[in-house]
């Protein structure tokens, strides 16, 4: 039976690593043990990152939305809960993009939002 070689996936499968730790610090794009470690600890914080930028998208959204609210004599709650009773359907997204591009559309919502709410 033949004998199984297997120094080119060895190869192979460093070269990947280290390719994906080129740019680190020291010792960490160099040895392969290392870099294997900060690429894999790398990927924890990606993955980690992409969950928590949804947070934090979400949070600014919120933050702009209130202080559009303020302006207009109202805070963030009363807004949203007037607006659900409007039925109008807009996203946190679609609102803070009004509340900074167009103000007085944004004062027109919040008078919507009052009035159903009255």
């Amino acid at each position: 039976m033949a004998r199984v070689k297997r120094a080119i996936m060895t190869r192979k499968r460093r070269k990947k690593v280290l390719k994906l730790s080129k740019g680190y610090f020291g010792a960490k794009s160099k040895l392969f043990k290392t870099a294997k470690q900060a690429v894999m600890k790398s990927g924890q914080y990606a993955y980690i990152g992409r969950k928590r930028r949804k947070r934090d998208f979400r949070r600014i959204w919120i933050t702009r939305i209130s202080a559009g609210c303020k302006q207009n004599g109202m805070n963030y709650s009363t807004f949203m809960n007037g607006l659900k009773k409007a039925q109008i359907a807009l996203n946190r997204k679609m609102l803070s993009e009004i509340a900074i591009c167009d103000p007085e559309a944004f004062s027109l919502l919040c008078q919507r939002a009052k009035g159903s709410l009255e």
